[in-house]
């Protein structure tokens, strides 16, 4: 296991560290004494909170995986910090050019399927995007594809 990188995420972000790590959630919202817990897997639970209209702006978030796609929208939520069990390079670029503050325990190259057999479709949806809109809509449409809304 490499060593977690530490970039002043502060108090919120080791209480959502914490708080993911014991309460078996996906991903842990945390300001101040409000803890927001979502047990949905992928990014389904960052979507459901853009979609929730409540505003996440300065939460710190503690999260599973984040690759580039989770990145993009931890950036449309406007959180300040974010942890990854595991975090791709890309997706520490992705916070770092945002000014969000990253901190992981494993850094990968990439996110991969949940089969193993290549890059996570959702990766593969936001791949040469830069932009936090466009990567967020090409994400709503690929979720809405693997729903079986189209």
């Amino acid at each position: 296991m490499k060593e977690p990188r530490h970039e002043a995420g502060g108090a919120d972000l080791d209480n959502a560290r914490i708080h993911l790590e014991q309460c078996g959630a996906s991903v842990v919202l945390c300001r101040d004494a409000d803890l927001i817990e979502k047990y949905q897997r992928g990014i389904f639970p960052l979507l459901e909170l853009l979609e929730d209209g409540a505003d996440h702006t300065g939460y710190s978030a503690a999260d599973k995986i984040v690759g580039r796609a989770a990145a993009f929208l931890f950036v449309r939520l406007g959180v300040r910090a974010v942890y990854g069990a595991v975090m791709s390079k890309g997706a520490v670029s992705v916070l770092s050019e945002h000014g969000i503050a990253a901190e992981y325990s494993t850094l990968t190259e990439g996110v991969r399927n949940r089969a193993g057999t290549g890059s996570c479709p959702m990766e593969l949806a936001v791949q040469g995007i830069a932009d936090p809109a466009e990567a967020y809509a090409a994400l709503r449409r690929k979720a809405d594809e693997l729903r079986g809304k189209r």
